[in-house]
């Protein structure tokens, strides 16, 4: 599968057609997306019966409640600013990281692209963990961080909570990353006090998020891109968009 490396984050795969995959593809993308975090796939035509389908071959398709399913696939789900009156927010995040087994991918088909603006913006979280200084990353890589969910209506049954290790080992490619996400979905590290917890997680964050870090995707149409949550975080850009931006979302574990 031909490829260009994307710095600091992700690849772009040249030659592949995400509706017509052998499973040795699948594979392969899986392990590119393990090793490079952000797979984009340019020219697509699939629609979201193909999408679901891709994503089923990754994994489960898991959804997430409180989201906006796509009419008449209840199992993706629709991010729009369409009909909007106030600009969306988005901060670096991890997908659905406050359950015990969360997505390790998701998915973005661009549907409406606009005429300017809405970049998804990704950090590159093995980097981040990598190029902490020695002292600190022995301090916490055996430390727990427990995620909550934040903005969004649950059910009184469903899972709002989970502990995941911070320096998270890769199943795949055998490296760690920094797995957290946005401040306000980190509820506290192992043996620390609320006020370390806070001033700790503050600067991992601006640490994953720093500029030399992140990939900025600018969307085309016929683009898909595919991410690995275990070692990638991603944020929205909302700023300066012109035009109606429409993507139908779908996650994978």
């Amino acid at each position: 599968m031909r490829h260009t490396v994307i710095d600091p984050v992700g690849v772009l795969v040249e030659d592949a057609d995400v509706e017509s995959l052998e499973p040795s593809q699948v594979e392969e993308i899986r392990t590119l997306a393990a090793e490079h975090g952000v797979v984009v796939f340019r020219e697509q035509t699939l629609d979201d019966v193909r999408f679901a389908d891709f994503l089923r071959s990754l994994g489960e398709i898991v959804f997430t409640e409180g989201e906006t399913p796509v009419d008449g696939h209840s199992d993706l789900n629709v991010i729009s600013n369409v009909g909007r009156t106030t600009t969306p927010r988005s901060t670096f995040h991890v997908d659905t990281s406050y359950v015990a087994k969360p997505p390790s991918y998701t998915a973005l088909r661009a549907v409406t692209v606009p005429r300017e603006g809405g970049q998804t913006v990704f950090s590159n979280q093995y980097r981040a963990w990598e190029t902490l200084p020695v002292d600190m990353r022995s301090d916490l890589e055996d430390r727990t961080l427990t995620h909550v969910v934040t903005g969004l209506d649950l059910p009184d049954d469903a899972e709002s909570s989970a502990e995941h290790p911070l320096a998270a080992l890769h199943p795949l490619s055998g490296r760690r990353s920094l797995y957290m996400s946005t401040p306000k979905r980190c509820a506290s590290i192992s043996g620390m006090t609320a006020e370390q917890t806070a001033r700790t997680v503050q600067f991992l964050y601006d640490h994953s998020t720093a500029e030399r870090n992140v990939y900025r995707h600018t969307w085309q149409p016929g683009d898909v891109v595919l991410w690995d949550n275990r070692c990638v975080m991603h944020r929205a850009d909302h700023s300066g968009v012109v035009g109606d931006r429409v993507m139908h979302r779908g996650m994978a574990r």
